[in-house]
């Protein structure tokens, strides 16, 4: 049922009570204290017992079915809310779906008190709420803690996670905010068919360690590990039983030396893997990655079929070179570009090939480039005749910028070049430039400046 059709029968439910509310007044006696209590008896709220104002409260008496599906579209806090001052809403309390626990959430306020009372407040409030709760209906289960981490965190963890993984789950997320956190992920927790139902699983700062005996994640599609201790093999069991997988995304793990993709993966669209410092491989044998992102310098990357290829980000020392000598040949269907490098000796290349379909490019420089000759970037614009946007981020300290006027001689033009498909352009740009920003750092981001360019149309 859409929210529009829910609307729909909430409305018409609402007239039919307002009508019999019409019948009974018009068929009550006179005296007024028997037709308050009357009313009194007639109210949900007063019935609950909950709350002296209650009785002022009307909701319309709808069935119990669409009472839980109102409650579930609320947030957690404003559904316990609902459910203090109702039975109704009391009994969907008690299998709502959607349990979202953080400090935020919960109402803890981290500097009216210390780190170890504000363990203890996040953990006894979690652990009451999740008692009471029967475990039923649990489709989303996000538990996020900043405090403090320790053992006792564990048993907690265990137990909470006890209470809410069964089958029925779609997605479940556990962040640990405390940096290398002690917790190890129970991963028999998701065998016997419980883990069968999750679609989206998010692990961060924990140990996860599936094997053989875990089954497949069947309907998993979205699997994020951060900073997560997990080794290749693990990784690799994983993958190979989770054939429904679109999107894997993986930051900052460092026990895994070599990530490679099977071609059992066919539903796999997007692969990011940053900041993994030991790994030296990448062997992508999914067939349909359309979505591509990495950040690294040493790692090797053998990506398969690239020709399907449109969405790809690079955060690599001198990726700005190889980006404009190599990707139109191998990646021609490419829609949308960024770069980052922190280091670039050699200038982009001026070269007849074209990026036929990019629309959007991000190139960001980021370090200190005393000899860069920035207008060889040029070379990417007459090789993108789509282009939409165009972003250029130079961060780099003790620049001097030089005026396009002290020396007019020295100037290097270029020939006006039709860019329909470029959208806005900035004020102090060419008129060929969609969305251009040219920004210079002196130490800090201070000035955004476009002077030094040196291209002014013939």
């Amino acid at each position: 049922m859409g929210m529009l059709d829910l609307m729909r029968l909430m409305s018409i439910q609402r007239q039919r009570d307002q009508e019999r509310r019409r019948r009974r007044q018009a068929q009550a006696p006179r005296d007024g204290s028997i037709a308050l209590r009357a009313k009194r008896k007639g109210s949900p709220c007063q019935q609950d017992g909950d709350s002296q104002g209650a009785a002022d409260i009307e909701i319309p008496s709808l069935s119990e079915d669409i009472l839980r599906l109102i409650h579930s579209f609320m947030p957690m806090r404003d559904a316990a809310r609902a459910a203090c001052v109702s039975h109704s809403f009391l009994s969907s309390w008690r299998c709502h779906p959607n349990l979202n626990f953080s400090n935020e959430t919960l109402g803890l306020n981290k500097n009216a008190c210390g780190k170890e009372e504000l363990a203890g407040l996040f953990y006894s409030k979690v652990d009451h709420i999740l008692k009471r709760h029967s475990g039923i209906g649990v489709k989303k289960l996000k538990i996020q803690v900043h405090s403090d981490y320790s053992g006792k965190g564990s048993s907690y963890l265990n137990n909470w996670l006890q209470i809410a993984v069964k089958p029925g789950i779609e997605e479940l997320i556990i962040t640990l905010i405390q940096y290398q956190a002690k917790y190890n992920f129970p991963c028999s927790l998701l065998s016997n068919g419980s883990g069968d139902s999750i679609q989206y699983l998010h692990l961060s700062n924990c140990s996860f360690h599936p094997t053989v005996t875990l089954g497949g994640l069947r309907s998993l599609t979205r699997l994020h590990l951060c900073l997560v201790r997990i080794t290749e093999n693990e990784l690799g069991c994983l993958l190979s039983h989770s054939l429904a997988l679109e999107q894997l995304e993986i930051r900052y793990c460092d026990r895994i030396v070599c990530l490679k993709v099977p071609c059992l993966l066919q539903h796999l669209i997007s692969l990011k893997v940053f900041g993994c410092d030991k790994l030296k491989l990448i062997e992508n044998e999914a067939p349909n990655v359309s979505i591509f992102a990495f950040q690294g310098d040493k790692t090797q990357l053998q990506l398969g079929e690239t020709l399907q290829i449109k969405s790809l980000c690079m955060v690599r020392s001198g990726y700005v070179y190889h980006a404009r000598a190599e990707l139109p040949s191998i990646m021609p269907n490419l829609e949308s570009l960024a770069i980052q490098s922190c280091k670039e000796t050699a200038f982009a290349p001026k070269l007849c090939s074209k990026f036929l379909c990019l629309r959007h490019l991000s190139i960001a420089l980021i370090g200190f480039f005393p000899a860069y000759d920035y207008l060889s970037l040029a070379s990417y614009i007459y090789a993108a005749p789509s282009l939409e946007t165009f972003d250029l981020n130079v961060m780099q300290r003790y620049v001097q910028n030089v005026s396009i006027f002290a020396h007019p001689a020295d100037l290097r033009s270029m020939r006006e070049e039709q860019h329909h498909s470029l959208k806005t352009k900035s004020a102090n740009a060419p008129h060929w430039i969609g969305t251009f920003s040219w920004k210079v750092t002196e130490g800090s981001w201070l000035s955004e400046d476009t002077s030094s360019l040196g291209y002014l149309p013939q």
